[in-house]
Protein backbone atom coordinates (compact mmCIF):
# COMPACT_ATOMS: atom_id res chain seq x y z
CA UNK A 1 0.00 0.00 0.00
CA UNK A 2 1.44 3.42 -0.94
CA UNK A 3 1.75 6.24 1.61
CA UNK A 4 -0.98 8.17 -0.21
CA UNK A 5 -3.26 5.13 -0.23
CA UNK A 6 -2.60 4.64 3.48
CA UNK A 7 -3.70 8.22 4.19
CA UNK A 8 -6.84 7.78 2.11
CA UNK A 9 -7.72 4.52 3.84
CA UNK A 10 -7.23 6.06 7.28
CA UNK A 11 -9.34 9.03 6.27
CA UNK A 12 -12.21 6.74 5.27
CA UNK A 13 -12.31 4.82 8.56
CA UNK A 14 -15.25 5.74 10.77
CA UNK A 15 -14.28 6.04 14.39
CA UNK A 16 -16.62 3.91 16.44
CA UNK A 17 -16.94 3.28 20.14
CA UNK A 18 -16.19 -0.43 20.02
CA UNK A 19 -12.87 -1.99 20.94
CA UNK A 20 -12.68 -3.54 17.48
CA UNK A 21 -12.90 -0.12 15.85
CA UNK A 22 -10.14 1.21 18.08
CA UNK A 23 -8.03 -1.85 17.34
CA UNK A 24 -8.48 -1.41 13.61
CA UNK A 25 -7.47 2.24 13.87
CA UNK A 26 -4.41 1.31 15.94
CA UNK A 27 -3.32 -1.25 13.36
CA UNK A 28 -3.91 1.27 10.58
CA UNK A 29 -1.82 3.88 12.35
CA UNK A 30 1.01 1.40 12.82
CA UNK A 31 0.87 0.46 9.16
CA UNK A 32 0.91 4.10 8.19
CA UNK A 33 4.07 4.78 10.23
CA UNK A 34 5.72 1.65 8.81
CA UNK A 35 4.83 2.71 5.26
CA UNK A 36 6.13 6.21 5.91
CA UNK A 37 9.46 4.89 7.16
CA UNK A 38 9.72 2.61 4.16
CA UNK A 39 9.10 5.61 1.91
CA UNK A 40 11.95 7.45 3.59
CA UNK A 41 14.31 4.86 2.05
CA UNK A 42 17.02 5.24 4.65
CA UNK A 43 20.34 3.77 3.48
CA UNK A 44 21.38 0.74 5.53
CA UNK A 45 23.93 2.65 7.63
CA UNK A 46 21.40 5.37 8.46
CA UNK A 47 18.70 2.79 9.15
CA UNK A 48 21.06 1.17 11.63
CA UNK A 49 21.87 4.53 13.22
CA UNK A 50 18.18 5.38 13.56
CA UNK A 51 17.33 2.02 15.12
CA UNK A 52 20.19 2.53 17.59
CA UNK A 53 18.38 5.58 18.99
CA UNK A 54 15.48 3.33 20.06
CA UNK A 55 13.17 6.25 19.42
CA UNK A 56 9.73 5.46 18.01
CA UNK A 57 9.31 6.19 14.30
CA UNK A 58 6.40 8.44 15.22
CA UNK A 59 8.69 10.81 17.17
CA UNK A 60 10.59 12.21 14.19
CA UNK A 61 9.70 14.49 11.32
CA UNK A 62 12.33 14.25 8.61
CA UNK A 63 12.83 15.74 5.17
CA UNK A 64 15.95 15.45 3.02
CA UNK A 65 15.71 17.14 -0.34
CA UNK A 66 18.31 17.54 -3.05
CA UNK A 67 18.18 21.12 -4.27
CA UNK A 68 16.89 21.07 -7.86
CA UNK A 69 16.59 17.33 -7.47
CA UNK A 70 14.53 14.53 -5.91
CA UNK A 71 13.23 14.14 -2.38
CA UNK A 72 15.51 11.60 -0.73
CA UNK A 73 13.72 11.06 2.57
CA UNK A 74 10.41 12.05 4.09
CA UNK A 75 8.83 10.92 7.34
CA UNK A 76 5.94 12.52 9.20
CA UNK A 77 6.76 15.65 7.20
CA UNK A 78 3.39 17.35 7.73
CA UNK A 79 3.19 16.73 11.48
CA UNK A 80 3.43 20.04 13.43
CA UNK A 81 6.23 19.78 15.98
CA UNK A 82 8.09 21.97 18.44
CA UNK A 83 11.34 22.98 16.66
CA UNK A 84 13.03 24.67 19.66
CA UNK A 85 15.65 27.15 18.41
CA UNK A 86 15.30 26.07 14.80
CA UNK A 87 12.39 28.52 14.97
CA UNK A 88 15.01 31.27 14.75
CA UNK A 89 15.51 30.33 11.11
CA UNK A 90 11.89 31.30 10.46
CA UNK A 91 12.30 34.65 12.22
CA UNK A 92 15.61 35.54 10.61
CA UNK A 93 14.57 34.52 7.10
CA UNK A 94 11.22 36.33 7.31
CA UNK A 95 12.97 39.47 8.59
CA UNK A 96 15.81 39.29 6.06
CA UNK A 97 13.45 38.90 3.12
CA UNK A 98 10.81 41.23 4.57
CA UNK A 99 13.09 44.10 5.63
CA UNK A 100 16.21 43.65 3.52
CA UNK A 101 19.84 42.94 4.47
CA UNK A 102 20.74 46.62 4.84
CA UNK A 103 17.96 47.38 7.34
CA UNK A 104 19.25 49.13 10.48
CA UNK A 105 17.83 50.27 13.82
CA UNK A 106 18.10 53.92 14.88
CA UNK A 107 18.23 55.11 18.49
CA UNK A 108 17.70 58.88 18.66
CA UNK A 109 17.86 61.61 21.29
CA UNK A 110 15.44 64.49 20.68
CA UNK A 111 15.06 67.89 22.30
CA UNK A 112 13.31 71.16 21.66
CA UNK A 113 15.23 73.34 19.27
CA UNK A 114 17.63 70.51 18.56
CA UNK A 115 19.24 70.74 21.99
CA UNK A 116 19.39 74.35 23.18
CA UNK A 117 21.33 74.96 26.39
CA UNK A 118 21.79 77.93 28.72
CA UNK A 119 25.08 79.41 29.84
CA UNK A 120 25.58 76.66 32.43
CA UNK A 121 25.04 73.86 29.90
CA UNK A 122 21.54 73.05 31.10
CA UNK A 123 19.25 71.63 28.42
CA UNK A 124 16.11 73.65 27.79
CA UNK A 125 13.27 71.20 28.42
CA UNK A 126 13.39 67.42 28.76
CA UNK A 127 15.68 65.12 26.79
CA UNK A 128 13.66 62.57 24.82
CA UNK A 129 14.97 59.21 23.72
CA UNK A 130 13.16 57.42 20.89
CA UNK A 131 13.91 53.73 21.36
CA UNK A 132 14.37 51.96 18.05
CA UNK A 133 14.29 48.34 19.20
CA UNK A 134 17.98 47.72 18.43
CA UNK A 135 18.60 44.03 19.30
CA UNK A 136 22.23 44.65 20.21
CA UNK A 137 22.89 48.20 21.34
CA UNK A 138 26.04 47.88 23.45
CA UNK A 139 27.13 49.72 26.57
CA UNK A 140 29.96 51.27 24.56
CA UNK A 141 27.53 52.52 21.92
CA UNK A 142 25.28 54.11 24.54
CA UNK A 143 28.34 55.74 26.07
CA UNK A 144 29.23 57.09 22.62
CA UNK A 145 25.76 58.60 22.24
CA UNK A 146 25.98 60.30 25.62
CA UNK A 147 29.45 61.59 24.80
CA UNK A 148 28.01 63.16 21.64
CA UNK A 149 25.51 65.01 23.84
CA UNK A 150 28.33 66.33 25.99
CA UNK A 151 30.27 67.45 22.91
CA UNK A 152 27.24 69.58 22.00
CA UNK A 153 27.50 71.44 25.30
CA UNK A 154 24.75 69.56 27.09
CA UNK A 155 25.74 68.95 30.72
CA UNK A 156 22.74 69.34 32.99
CA UNK A 157 19.55 67.42 32.30
CA UNK A 158 16.24 68.01 33.97
CA UNK A 159 14.32 64.90 32.96
CA UNK A 160 14.89 62.09 30.48
CA UNK A 161 11.80 60.66 28.77
CA UNK A 162 12.07 57.21 27.15
CA UNK A 163 9.71 56.51 24.26
CA UNK A 164 9.29 52.74 23.89
CA UNK A 165 6.15 53.00 21.72
CA UNK A 166 7.76 51.11 18.83
CA UNK A 167 6.82 47.97 20.75
CA UNK A 168 3.68 47.37 22.78
CA UNK A 169 3.53 45.58 26.13
CA UNK A 170 6.15 42.95 25.42
CA UNK A 171 7.84 42.45 28.79
CA UNK A 172 7.90 38.84 29.97
CA UNK A 173 8.56 37.17 33.29
CA UNK A 174 12.11 35.80 32.86
CA UNK A 175 11.33 32.96 35.25
CA UNK A 176 8.15 31.81 33.55
CA UNK A 177 9.66 29.33 31.11
CA UNK A 178 11.93 27.27 33.35
CA UNK A 179 12.10 29.00 36.75
CA UNK A 180 15.59 30.37 35.97
CA UNK A 181 14.94 34.14 35.95
CA UNK A 182 18.60 35.14 36.20
CA UNK A 183 19.72 33.33 33.04
CA UNK A 184 20.42 35.60 30.03
CA UNK A 185 18.62 33.27 27.62
CA UNK A 186 15.41 34.19 29.46
CA UNK A 187 15.88 37.96 29.02
CA UNK A 188 12.78 39.98 28.23
CA UNK A 189 12.64 41.94 24.98
CA UNK A 190 12.47 45.72 25.24
CA UNK A 191 12.54 48.56 22.73
CA UNK A 192 15.35 50.20 24.74
CA UNK A 193 17.58 47.23 25.46
CA UNK A 194 21.29 47.70 26.10
CA UNK A 195 23.85 44.93 26.43
CA UNK A 196 21.02 42.37 26.28
CA UNK A 197 20.11 43.52 29.80
CA UNK A 198 22.69 41.28 31.48
CA UNK A 199 25.45 42.08 33.96
CA UNK A 200 28.81 40.35 33.89
CA UNK A 201 30.09 38.76 37.09
CA UNK A 202 33.87 38.80 36.69
CA UNK A 203 35.97 36.68 39.05
CA UNK A 204 39.67 37.59 39.23
CA UNK A 205 42.18 35.29 40.95
CA UNK A 206 44.15 36.55 43.94
CA UNK A 207 46.81 33.84 43.87
CA UNK A 208 48.61 35.01 46.99
CA UNK A 209 45.47 34.92 49.13
CA UNK A 210 44.08 31.92 47.21
CA UNK A 211 40.69 33.50 46.71
CA UNK A 212 38.45 34.89 44.00
CA UNK A 213 37.73 38.62 43.80
CA UNK A 214 34.25 39.32 42.35
CA UNK A 215 33.55 42.37 40.17
CA UNK A 216 30.20 43.50 38.73
CA UNK A 217 30.35 44.92 35.21
CA UNK A 218 28.84 47.44 34.69
CA UNK A 219 29.02 48.49 38.35
CA UNK A 220 25.39 49.56 38.65
CA UNK A 221 24.03 50.93 41.90
CA UNK A 222 21.75 48.56 43.73
CA UNK A 223 23.48 45.32 42.71
CA UNK A 224 25.95 43.49 44.92
CA UNK A 225 27.50 40.03 45.17
CA UNK A 226 27.19 37.89 48.27
CA UNK A 227 28.98 34.61 49.00
CA UNK A 228 32.30 33.13 47.96
CA UNK A 229 33.71 30.94 45.24
CA UNK A 230 36.07 28.40 46.80
CA UNK A 231 39.62 28.20 45.50
CA UNK A 232 40.94 24.90 44.16
CA UNK A 233 44.53 23.95 43.29
CA UNK A 234 43.66 21.22 40.78
CA UNK A 235 44.54 21.44 37.09
CA UNK A 236 41.96 23.46 35.19
CA UNK A 237 39.12 21.07 34.26
CA UNK A 238 37.49 23.56 31.89
CA UNK A 239 35.16 26.48 32.29
CA UNK A 240 34.21 26.86 35.99
CA UNK A 241 30.62 26.08 36.87
CA UNK A 242 29.20 28.14 39.69
CA UNK A 243 25.74 28.55 41.16
CA UNK A 244 23.98 31.90 41.34
CA UNK A 245 20.71 33.18 42.73
CA UNK A 246 19.46 36.74 42.40
CA UNK A 247 17.24 37.90 45.27
CA UNK A 248 15.88 41.31 46.35
CA UNK A 249 17.15 42.60 49.68
CA UNK A 250 16.44 45.99 51.20
CA UNK A 251 15.84 47.76 47.92
CA UNK A 252 18.89 46.18 46.29
CA UNK A 253 19.43 43.08 44.18
CA UNK A 254 21.83 40.59 45.71
CA UNK A 255 23.55 37.97 43.59
CA UNK A 256 24.33 35.01 45.84
CA UNK A 257 27.22 32.95 44.44
CA UNK A 258 28.64 29.59 45.41
CA UNK A 259 30.81 26.86 43.97
CA UNK A 260 34.46 26.02 43.41
CA UNK A 261 36.88 27.15 40.70
CA UNK A 262 40.44 26.08 39.97
CA UNK A 263 42.95 28.90 40.27
CA UNK A 264 44.81 27.48 37.28
CA UNK A 265 41.86 28.44 35.06
CA UNK A 266 42.51 32.15 35.55
CA UNK A 267 39.84 34.83 35.61
CA UNK A 268 36.40 33.93 34.33
CA UNK A 269 33.01 35.51 33.83
CA UNK A 270 29.35 34.57 33.93
CA UNK A 271 26.42 36.70 32.77
CA UNK A 272 23.23 37.07 34.76
CA UNK A 273 19.97 39.03 34.73
CA UNK A 274 19.67 41.10 37.89
CA UNK A 275 17.28 43.89 36.85
CA UNK A 276 14.39 44.38 34.47
CA UNK A 277 15.29 45.93 31.13
CA UNK A 278 13.93 49.42 32.08
CA UNK A 279 15.70 49.29 35.45
CA UNK A 280 18.94 48.17 33.83
CA UNK A 281 18.80 50.95 31.25
CA UNK A 282 17.97 53.64 33.82
CA UNK A 283 20.83 52.57 36.08
CA UNK A 284 23.26 52.38 33.19
CA UNK A 285 22.24 55.77 31.76
CA UNK A 286 22.71 57.51 35.11
CA UNK A 287 26.06 55.83 35.73
CA UNK A 288 27.47 56.71 32.30
CA UNK A 289 26.09 60.24 32.33
CA UNK A 290 27.66 60.89 35.71
CA UNK A 291 31.00 59.48 34.52
CA UNK A 292 30.87 61.95 31.62
CA UNK A 293 30.44 64.84 34.03
CA UNK A 294 26.72 65.29 33.50
CA UNK A 295 23.94 65.82 36.02
CA UNK A 296 20.34 64.60 36.06
CA UNK A 297 17.85 66.41 38.27
CA UNK A 298 14.48 64.67 37.91
CA UNK A 299 15.33 61.14 36.79
CA UNK A 300 14.07 58.94 33.96
CA UNK A 301 10.43 58.29 33.03
CA UNK A 302 8.50 56.62 30.22
CA UNK A 303 6.61 58.79 27.75
CA UNK A 304 6.38 59.86 24.12
CA UNK A 305 8.49 62.13 21.97
CA UNK A 306 6.22 65.14 21.39
CA UNK A 307 5.86 67.13 18.21
CA UNK A 308 8.10 70.17 17.89
CA UNK A 309 11.28 68.41 18.99
CA UNK A 310 14.27 67.78 16.76
CA UNK A 311 16.91 65.04 16.66
CA UNK A 312 20.10 65.89 18.51
CA UNK A 313 22.24 62.76 18.19
CA UNK A 314 21.50 59.23 17.03
CA UNK A 315 23.06 55.83 16.56
CA UNK A 316 22.63 53.49 13.61
CA UNK A 317 22.97 49.79 14.40
CA UNK A 318 24.82 47.19 12.42
CA UNK A 319 22.92 45.83 9.44
CA UNK A 320 20.23 43.18 9.68
CA UNK A 321 22.46 40.81 7.66
CA UNK A 322 25.12 41.10 10.38
CA UNK A 323 22.54 40.85 13.16
CA UNK A 324 21.06 37.54 12.00
CA UNK A 325 24.54 35.99 12.06
CA UNK A 326 24.66 36.66 15.77
CA UNK A 327 21.13 35.35 16.27
CA UNK A 328 21.55 32.07 14.38
CA UNK A 329 25.17 31.20 15.09
CA UNK A 330 24.89 32.01 18.81
CA UNK A 331 21.18 31.09 19.07
CA UNK A 332 20.38 34.32 20.91
CA UNK A 333 16.82 34.27 22.21
CA UNK A 334 16.17 37.89 23.17
CA UNK A 335 17.64 39.16 19.89
CA UNK A 336 15.34 36.81 17.97
CA UNK A 337 12.34 38.02 20.00
CA UNK A 338 13.29 41.62 19.27
CA UNK A 339 13.75 40.92 15.56
CA UNK A 340 10.25 39.43 15.32
CA UNK A 341 8.84 42.53 17.03
CA UNK A 342 10.76 44.74 14.62
CA UNK A 343 9.23 42.93 11.65
CA UNK A 344 5.82 43.45 13.21
CA UNK A 345 6.48 47.16 13.76
CA UNK A 346 7.66 47.70 10.19
CA UNK A 347 4.94 45.69 8.49
CA UNK A 348 1.97 46.35 10.79
CA UNK A 349 2.74 49.56 12.66
CA UNK A 350 4.11 50.68 16.02
CA UNK A 351 3.03 49.00 19.23
CA UNK A 352 4.30 45.67 17.92
CA UNK A 353 3.59 42.51 19.91
CA UNK A 354 4.62 38.90 19.38
CA UNK A 355 1.23 38.34 17.74
CA UNK A 356 1.70 41.11 15.17
CA UNK A 357 5.28 39.99 14.60
CA UNK A 358 4.14 36.43 13.96
CA UNK A 359 1.40 37.64 11.61
CA UNK A 360 3.96 39.70 9.69
CA UNK A 361 6.36 36.76 9.43
CA UNK A 362 3.66 34.39 8.20
CA UNK A 363 2.55 36.99 5.65
CA UNK A 364 6.11 37.21 4.28
CA UNK A 365 6.31 33.42 3.98
CA UNK A 366 2.90 33.27 2.32
CA UNK A 367 4.19 35.67 -0.35
CA UNK A 368 6.89 33.05 -1.02
CA UNK A 369 4.33 30.20 -1.23
CA UNK A 370 5.76 28.51 1.88
CA UNK A 371 3.30 26.01 3.36
CA UNK A 372 2.79 27.17 6.96
CA UNK A 373 -0.26 25.06 7.77
CA UNK A 374 -0.11 23.94 11.38
CA UNK A 375 2.58 26.47 12.31
CA UNK A 376 2.51 28.42 15.57
CA UNK A 377 4.89 31.36 15.89
CA UNK A 378 4.62 32.74 19.39
CA UNK A 379 7.87 34.54 20.20
CA UNK A 380 10.21 33.92 17.27
CA UNK A 381 12.99 32.44 19.40
CA UNK A 382 11.81 28.88 19.95
CA UNK A 383 12.08 29.17 23.74
CA UNK A 384 8.53 27.90 24.01
CA UNK A 385 6.38 24.84 24.50
CA UNK A 386 3.71 26.09 22.10
CA UNK A 387 5.76 26.90 18.96
CA UNK A 388 5.16 24.56 16.03
CA UNK A 389 6.42 24.06 12.47
CA UNK A 390 6.35 21.17 10.03
CA UNK A 391 9.39 19.61 8.41
CA UNK A 392 7.61 19.95 5.06
CA UNK A 393 7.07 23.67 5.53
CA UNK A 394 10.60 24.24 6.85
CA UNK A 395 12.07 22.46 3.85
CA UNK A 396 9.93 24.64 1.60
CA UNK A 397 11.16 27.76 3.35
CA UNK A 398 14.79 26.67 3.01
CA UNK A 399 14.20 26.00 -0.67
CA UNK A 400 12.67 29.48 -1.10
CA UNK A 401 15.66 31.00 0.68
CA UNK A 402 18.06 29.10 -1.58
CA UNK A 403 16.35 30.46 -4.69
CA UNK A 404 16.35 34.02 -3.39
CA UNK A 405 18.97 36.67 -4.23
CA UNK A 406 19.39 36.95 -0.45
CA UNK A 407 20.54 33.33 -0.18
CA UNK A 408 24.22 34.17 0.60
CA UNK A 409 23.28 36.44 3.50
CA UNK A 410 20.94 33.86 5.00
CA UNK A 411 23.26 30.88 4.68
CA UNK A 412 26.17 32.84 6.13
CA UNK A 413 24.11 33.36 9.30
CA UNK A 414 24.01 29.62 10.01
CA UNK A 415 26.59 27.75 12.06
CA UNK A 416 29.26 25.93 10.05
CA UNK A 417 29.76 22.28 10.93
CA UNK A 418 32.83 21.75 13.10
CA UNK A 419 33.82 25.42 12.79
CA UNK A 420 31.61 27.87 14.70
CA UNK A 421 28.33 28.56 16.43
CA UNK A 422 26.34 25.81 18.06
CA UNK A 423 27.94 23.05 15.93
CA UNK A 424 31.58 24.02 16.42
CA UNK A 425 32.17 20.88 18.52
CA UNK A 426 30.16 18.58 16.25
CA UNK A 427 30.97 17.04 12.86
CA UNK A 428 34.67 17.91 13.08
CA UNK A 429 36.09 15.09 11.00
CA UNK A 430 37.75 16.17 7.75
CA UNK A 431 34.99 14.86 5.47
CA UNK A 432 32.23 16.88 7.17
CA UNK A 433 33.96 19.91 8.70
CA UNK A 434 32.80 23.02 6.90
CA UNK A 435 30.42 21.09 4.61
CA UNK A 436 27.16 22.06 6.32
CA UNK A 437 25.41 25.27 7.39
CA UNK A 438 23.04 24.34 10.20
CA UNK A 439 20.76 25.57 12.95
CA UNK A 440 20.28 23.47 16.05
CA UNK A 441 17.35 23.38 18.44
CA UNK A 442 17.43 22.07 22.00
CA UNK A 443 14.77 21.96 24.68
CA UNK A 444 13.68 19.35 27.17
CA UNK A 445 12.08 16.59 25.04
CA UNK A 446 13.01 18.42 21.82
CA UNK A 447 15.94 18.12 19.42
CA UNK A 448 16.01 19.67 15.97
CA UNK A 449 18.51 20.25 13.19
CA UNK A 450 17.97 22.04 9.89
CA UNK A 451 19.97 23.65 7.14
CA UNK A 452 22.05 22.88 4.08
CA UNK A 453 24.68 20.20 3.43
CA UNK A 454 27.16 20.30 0.55
CA UNK A 455 27.92 16.84 -0.85
CA UNK A 456 31.28 15.71 -2.20
CA UNK A 457 29.74 15.65 -5.68
CA UNK A 458 28.91 19.35 -5.50
CA UNK A 459 25.21 18.72 -4.97
CA UNK A 460 23.56 20.50 -2.09
CA UNK A 461 20.87 19.12 0.17
CA UNK A 462 18.19 20.59 2.41
CA UNK A 463 17.90 18.82 5.75
CA UNK A 464 15.16 19.14 8.38
CA UNK A 465 15.06 16.78 11.37
CA UNK A 466 12.75 17.40 14.35
CA UNK A 467 12.24 14.98 17.24
CA UNK A 468 9.71 15.50 20.01
CA UNK A 469 10.11 12.76 22.60
CA UNK A 470 11.15 12.44 26.23
CA UNK A 471 14.30 10.65 25.00
CA UNK A 472 15.00 13.12 22.18
CA UNK A 473 18.68 13.45 23.15
CA UNK A 474 19.27 10.04 21.58
CA UNK A 475 18.76 11.47 18.07
CA UNK A 476 22.04 13.40 18.02
CA UNK A 477 24.10 10.46 16.75
CA UNK A 478 21.58 9.84 13.98
CA UNK A 479 21.53 13.49 12.96
CA UNK A 480 25.32 13.58 12.82
CA UNK A 481 25.37 10.36 10.79
CA UNK A 482 22.81 11.84 8.41
CA UNK A 483 24.88 14.99 7.83
CA UNK A 484 28.02 12.90 7.33
CA UNK A 485 26.23 10.66 4.83
CA UNK A 486 24.98 13.63 2.84
CA UNK A 487 28.44 15.23 2.85
CA UNK A 488 29.81 12.04 1.28
CA UNK A 489 27.31 12.03 -1.59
Amino acid sequence: MSMLASRQWLGCLKIGRSRNARAVIGIAASLFVAQALAQSSLPPELEKSWRATRLPDSSISLVVQEINGPRLMSLNASEPRNPASVMKMVTTWAALSGLGPDYTWRTTFHAKGGGQVDAQGSLIGPLYLKAGGDPLLTVEELWGLLRELRLRGIKNLGQVVIDRSRFGRVAIDPGEFDAAPDRPYNASPDAMMVGLGAVRLLFQPDRQARKWVPIIDPPLQGIRINGDIKWSNVACPGSPSIATQVVPAGGNMVVNVSGTAAGSCGEFSVYRLALSQPEYFAGLFQMLWKELGGTLAKGIVDGRVPGGTEPVVWHESESLADTIRRINKQSNNVMARTLLLTLGAERMGEGATPATGAAAALAVLKEQSVDTRGWVLDNGAGLSREGRVTAEGMAGMLDAAWRSPLMPEFISSLAISGVDGTVRRRLRNDEVKGMAHLKTGTLRNVRALAGYVLGASGKRYILVSIVNDERSTAVRAFDDALVSWLAAQ
